[in-house]
């Protein structure tokens, strides 16, 4: 699934940004042996601090799986002001219909554990669809984008290929970079999506988004939790009632967090959460202590 994170909801996923800004680390400087500053497992340089937008894909359990980075052409790009011996002295592009697409990548490792055959391909293509969707939607026109020769190719072979190029392929450090045209056409949406046999819509809500970030934060802070920690019970009136359903009993851990103000508060507030995680059902740790009653 596909999320775009700019200035607007940024302060929202944060907690996102950052396991993007790691992905970066591993993949440019790790993986590529790119030139790229890293600082505390984060690759971040002076364009992130101009308002781009990101278009993010996370899988299932919330985590980063891919981004690309998205920054208008009419101020400082990496294009115009870092490389720019590729444009061989042409002026670099600068038009608000057209912007610059970089920092594209995808945590191959993660996918490849997946145990799903194409998930890698099928992550690539669903960044493209997303970044082409977002482009068309925001009213931009055409994309510049500065990438390397394996780039070119992945383009090429997922039906995306570039439709021109700027200036020449010039060798940028341990690698070479070219920068390659790319239009947000219908037409062009429609060959990536049916290159990967994508038909639904690739993006997610913010707020589905977010729902899932803030459960898979909660479970592994329950499991991370101290141990010895006390459950917090149930409501008598919850207890005695027959039956107790799943939303009051989410509902009531929620307001437990919510409501927590110490640590040990805090620390028995996740506890009860991993109890209700490890339990068979919900209904199990409710009879639990139903029992203590009597």
């Amino acid at each position: 699934m596909i999320i775009v994170i700019d200035a607007l909801n940024r302060d929202r996923f944060g907690d996102l940004i950052d396991e993007m800004f790691r992905l970066r680390a591993r993949v440019f400087g790790d993986r590529l042996g790119w030139e790229v500053d890293i600082k505390a497992g984060k690759e971040i340089d002076k364009f992130d601090h101009m308002d781009p937008a990101y278009v993010i894909g996370i899988d299932e359990d919330g985590h980063v799986v891919s981004c690309v980075r998205a920054l208008q052409t009419t101020g400082p790009h990496m294009l115009a002001d870092v490389f720019q011996a590729i444009l061989e002295g042409e002026p670099p592009l600068r038009s608000a219909n057209v912007w610059e697409s970089t920092r594209f990548c995808v945590d191959t490792q993660r996918l490849a554990k997946g145990g799903v055959s194409n998930a890698i391909s099928r992550a690539t293509c669903e960044l493209m669809i997303g970044s082409l969707e977002f482009a068309r939607q925001s009213g931009i026109t055409d994309i510049v984008t500065v990438i390397d020769p394996i780039m070119d190719r992945v383009l090429k072979r997922s039906d995306n290929a570039p439709y021109g190029y700027l200036g020449s392929t010039k060798p940028m450090g341990k690698v070479h970079a070219l920068a390659a045209l790319l239009d947000c056409s219908e037409e062009r949406i429609a060959r990536v999506r049916a290159f990967a046999g994508i038909t639904e819509d690739v993006f997610a809500s913010e707020d589905y988004v977010r729902d899932l970030l803030d459960e898979v934060q909660m479970m592994s802070a329950a499991k991370q939790a101290a141990t010895g920690s006390q459950i917090l019970p149930f409501p008598k009136s919850m207890l005695s009632r027959k039956a107790v359903t799943r939303e009051e009993i989410l509902g009531y851990c929620k307001d437990q967090l919510d409501s927590a103000e110490s640590p040990h508060e805090v620390r028995a507030a996740l506890s009860l959460v991993n109890a209700l995680a490890s339990r068979g059902t919900l209904a199990e740790l409710v009879f639990d202590q139903r029992s203590d009653m009597n």
